[in-house]
């Protein structure tokens, strides 16, 4: 059942095109697998696997992060703003003589 279940995710073909000669019904290879994805079989395996290899030094823990940001300049986008976010309309911005 594993060795069909990883064939399946190796290959990339439907469960119904999984070779029956080799691993049986693909309906029971299928069940097999929504079964352990449900009730956290596979979750445990990985689990184990990992503790095991890290034991063993396989694992490098390192991690390379890119963060690179590009930032667009407020008029690349074709979107409009509205007014209130923009500073206002012209009142705002005559002093208050000018409006005497």
């Amino acid at each position: 059942m594993v060795e069909g279940i990883a064939y399946r995710f190796r290959t990339g073909i439907p469960w119904r095109d999984l070779p029956g000669d080799e691993f049986g019904p693909w309906q029971t290879v299928w069940k097999r697998h929504r079964r352990y994805a449900g009730d956290g079989t596979w979750d445990r395996v990985l689990t184990r696997i990992l503790a095991e290899a890290d034991a063993a030094g396989k694992i490098d823990w390192a991690v390379s992060v890119d963060a690179t940001i590009a930032r667009a300049h407020q008029h690349a986008t074709n979107t409009t703003r509205p007014e209130q976010d923009t500073g206002g309309g012209i009142e705002s911005q005559e002093s208050a003589l000018a409006r005497d």
